[in-house]
């Protein structure tokens, strides 16, 4: 779990009324995914999975994830809505955009760039059991382990957060902040 005291607040981001503070910073963030591209690719060794990332928040993760997968892969994205506008999940998913690749006999690896609540991979698994998959797992950037309200599996986590909401490195508030390169996090104070 990453703690808040643990960072040393070198920049603060303003969005409105709020405020935004360091949690994870870009070298943090560099050195876990790179991490993360050399675990999955001893796992999936001989193997050719298919990464399916949840856009949007997801792409710059998936992008750098990708850069450090030392296998051959193939990549595809799912278009999902949950948020609007907002910083709280309205509950529903809304699927934007399906798949492009036939994933029957694939092994299947979803890219998320957060796991609070567990709604959307939830979502994910219900849609492709609709397929026949070698093997499914889900790697995300970022998993709130207190908010999980959904029983579902996240098989290599970059790091767990307090339940807080976070802006950067794809997540974004209301679509802008996704091209911070650290991530921050909303200050209490």
């Amino acid at each position: 779990m990453v703690e808040l005291s643990d960072q040393k607040i070198k920049d603060v981001i303003h969005v409105g009324n709020e405020k935004f503070v360091p949690l994870i910073t870009k070298e943090q963030i560099e050195k876990r995914v790179k991490e993360l591209g050399e675990e999955i690719s001893r796992d999936y060794k001989g193997k050719l999975p298919i990464f399916i990332g949840i856009l949007n928040g997801s792409f710059i993760f998936m992008s750098d994830l990708i850069k450090n997968i030392s296998i051959n892969c193939e990549i595809d994205f799912f278009k999902l809505s949950s948020y609007g506008e907002q910083k709280i999940s309205s509950g529903k998913v809304k699927l934007l955009k399906e798949l492009n690749a036939d994933i029957n006999d694939r092994h299947i690896i979803i890219v998320e760039d957060i796991v609070d609540s567990g709604l959307s991979i939830d979502y994910i698994e219900k849609l492709i059991s609709n397929f026949t998959p070698a093997s499914m797992k889900v790697v995300s950037l970022l998993v709130k382990p207190n908010s999980l309200k959904y029983n579902v599996e996240i098989n290599y986590i970059g790091f767990e957060i307090p339940d807080k909401f976070v802006i950067g490195y794809g997540l974004d508030y209301a679509q802008k902040y996704r091209n911070l390169n650290s991530i921050y996090v909303l200050s209490e104070e």
